[in-house]
């Protein structure tokens, strides 16, 4: 039966049997098996956490050393599966991201109710303006109701608005 120790110390004499099996061998040697520092025999040693982390102490910051190269090789294999997903990284160096491309304004206070006035003062339902415009009815619902910002409205579209109604809906 294995018995379990901190390495402390005692045991009542076992000095020649491996803390983690508990087999006797001549050939005892120190290990840090879950944050346990025990004794163990050859064919528990590949247990030994310090030699996986390529630390070869035994303290408890071993944990915390090893916690950022734990987060940064599930982020490597993350961005490889996408990587993957996608066919290559290499579209990410052509292409870019521009996250300048259709940015929202900063937008005037009931904004929404100001589109919505405008749109039934020149008799045009959210449908016609839609047409007119060429956007989706969803995006000019959203403009009206004041969800621009949640609904992922581009700022061409405001722009567009603004234009068509006369309005002033960007705070500049």
């Amino acid at each position: 039966m294995p018995k379990y120790s901190t390495g402390s110390g005692g045991g009542g004499g076992d000095a020649d049997s491996c803390e983690l099996c508990g087999r006797s061998s001549p050939k005892l040697r120190r290990a840090n098996v879950a944050g346990a520092n025990l004794l163990v025999c050859p064919d528990c040693a590949p247990h030994d956490d310090s030699k996986h982390e390529g630390t070869g102490g035994s303290s408890s910051s071993d944990t915390s050393d090893s916690e950022p190269s734990r987060k940064k090789r599930a982020a490597q294999r993350q961005a490889k599966m996408y990587d993957q997903a996608k066919g290559d990284s290499k579209h990410w160096e052509r292409e870019g991201t521009n996250y300048e491309k259709d940015r929202l304004p900063y937008l005037v206070s009931d904004y929404g109710d100001v589109v919505a006035t405008a749109r039934q003062d020149a008799g045009l339902t959210v449908e016609e303006l839609a047409a007119e415009l060429d956007a989706d009815e969803s995006d000019i619902d959203a403009v009206e109701q004041g969800r621009a910002t949640r609904a992922g409205v581009g700022g061409s579209l405001v722009r567009a608005i603004e234009e068509k109604l006369d309005v002033t809906l960007v705070d500049e």
